[in-house]
């Protein structure tokens, strides 16, 4: 029974997730139609890549036993993310933006082939699952906690417009299938993080209903976030003006650049 159960959250934890790594298509269909990154930030794809790419390797069997259904859905995420690094790449809105995003996907690269490599050659056994599990376990979290910035941009204007609830719903239980996922195959390294992104998913909604009635304060409030701690929100305000007019998308540039995270 509690196998069968491991597997109804790991297949609801696939589902959600993939909602996840697709949400950012719209915003992604605006820079190949412009053909340009315009203000957009690579940096969460090649956090989010990254995160895939240890987490597939964690969920491989010769890693960690039982844990396919972890590997499934990160390799298809890496796939996407990867895609969306590829696009950020040709469509790049200036040479010092691509050199970044280039330098972020050679650093992530560099980053997973170490520890691939150093799990499969030098570590065996517990000692393999416990590097590939420490990796994926931090740099998931970074993953979860990378929405903090727009809480906090919630909590200063006291409007959601940057906040969409269906993702803030996504990310909660995404977040909870997984944790109760690990719990149920007594993983520590997939119940912690997890268990942290179902509570800043929680997080997100309970901002959302005490400031649901306000969704035209943001736009003052935002201008004033700048840098890369507003570009490591989620990808709610791209999304929404991805399929706008000329005039909403300058807008909304000068309101804050929000992309996604998984």
């Amino acid at each position: 029974m509690e196998d069968v159960a491991k597997f109804f959250f790991g297949i609801s934890g696939n589902v959600i997730a993939l909602f996840l790594f697709l949400s950012p298509v719209p915003t992604f269909w605006r820079i190949i139609r412009n053909k340009s990154t315009e203000e957009f930030s690579g940096v969460p794809y090649n956090m989010t890549l990254l995160n895939c790419l240890l987490s597939a390797w964690y969920g491989l069997p010769f890693v960690s036993p039982n844990n396919v259904l972890v590997s499934t859905i990160n390799g298809v995420g890496a796939a996407i993310e990867t895609v969306y690094v590829v696009i950020f790449l040709v469509f790049a809105s200036s040479r010092k933006a691509r050199l970044r995003t280039l330098g972020l996907a050679s650093a992530v690269a560099a980053v997973f082939a170490v520890v691939a490599l150093v799990s499969m050659l030098a570590l065996h056994g517990p000692a393999r699952k416990l590097l590939a599990g420490l990796a994926m376990t931090v740099f998931s979290i970074c993953m979860y906690a990378s929405p903090l910035s727009i809480m906090r941009m919630v909590i200063k204007t006291k409007s959601v417009e940057y906040m969409p609830f269906l993702l803030s719903l996504a990310v909660f239980l995404c977040g909870t299938s997984w944790f109760i996922y690990g719990l149920l195959g007594h993983d520590l390294f997939v119940t912690i993080p997890n268990g942290c992104g179902s509570v800043l998913g929680a997080a997100q909604l309970i901002l959302y209903a005490v400031y649901w009635n306000n969704k035209g304060n943001a736009a003052a409030g935002a201008g004033k976030m700048q840098g890369d701690d507003v570009e490591m929100s989620v990808d709610g305000r791209n999304n929404k003006v991805a399929d706008g007019d000329d005039s909403g998308a300058r807008e909304s540039k000068k309101a804050g650049k929000m992309v996604s995270q998984v």
